[in-house]
């Protein structure tokens, strides 16, 4: 494996746990709202190396007690397995991020990881404006997790347009029956589609009446604002 970055300390993507935060390289998907694009579209190098990785870990262990793996698309790597059994072997809790595309490569990680953070970007019928050719292995995706045994939450980030009010339901049918849903504020920041920057979030009003309809689906929605 290797890194294209890393955010020693993170309050706010593990769930009430302090983090380090390790960004890999390479995505199958160009989501235009991606603010992480630079390291999917054309990941450049210096890369840190799993070996000087790992001695940070060591380093911080008396800081930090989880690390969360996320990118970029980390399932989009064979070996991702294998480097999270090192993780766990050093006792670290992990959280994994992933978009759901590659499911075999999930399953191959389940036993080493935490918890779960997938992304539900949208209705199906609009993944392909986010780059995506199929979307029969997001799905399966979802039914893995959903039926296993490591915690987890499905997310959107709410970009109007790509995630509108028709689109909620269709976005519940898919994750029917799911513990936890999280609606994420979409932040118009340095995104993949420029023309991004200026377009103008939803109100939490809003995002709080998508979460009222959600709320027929799964047990559990989270609004991160």
């Amino acid at each position: 494996m290797k890194f294209s970055g890393i955010q020693k300390t993170s309050l706010l993507d593990f769930p009430e746990r302090v983090a380090t935060v390790l960004f890999v390289p390479d995505c199958n998907l160009r989501c235009p709202f991606c603010h992480n694009w630079r390291i999917v579209v054309d990941p450049k190098p210096p890369f840190l190396t799993e070996e000087t990785v790992l001695g940070i870990l060591e380093n911080r262990r008396k800081y930090v007690d989880a690390v969360v793996v996320t990118g970029g698309e980390p399932t989009f790597h064979k070996d991702l397995s294998r480097f999270l059994r090192k993780l766990k072997a050093r006792n670290f809790v992990v959280k994994l991020d992933t978009n759901g595309f590659y499911p075999q490569v999930l399953e191959e990680c389940l036993g080493n990881v935490d918890y779960v953070a997938m992304d539900v970007k949208t209705s199906l019928e609009k993944y392909g404006r986010l780059g995506a050719k199929e979307t029969a292995n997001l799905l399966r995706s979802i039914e893995m997790v959903k039926s296993g045994k490591v915690q987890y939450e499905l997310r959107a980030t709410v970009v109007p347009s790509f995630v509108d009010a028709e689109d909620i339901a269709k976005i519940g049918e898919l994750v029917k029956g799911a513990k936890t849903f999280v609606f994420q504020q979409f932040i118009p920041d340095d995104t993949l589609d420029k023309s991004l920057k200026s377009l103008k979030p939803y109100t939490p009003e809003t995002i709080t009446k998508f979460a009222d309809v959600m709320k027929d689906y799964v047990e559990n929605v989270v609004l991160r604002l």
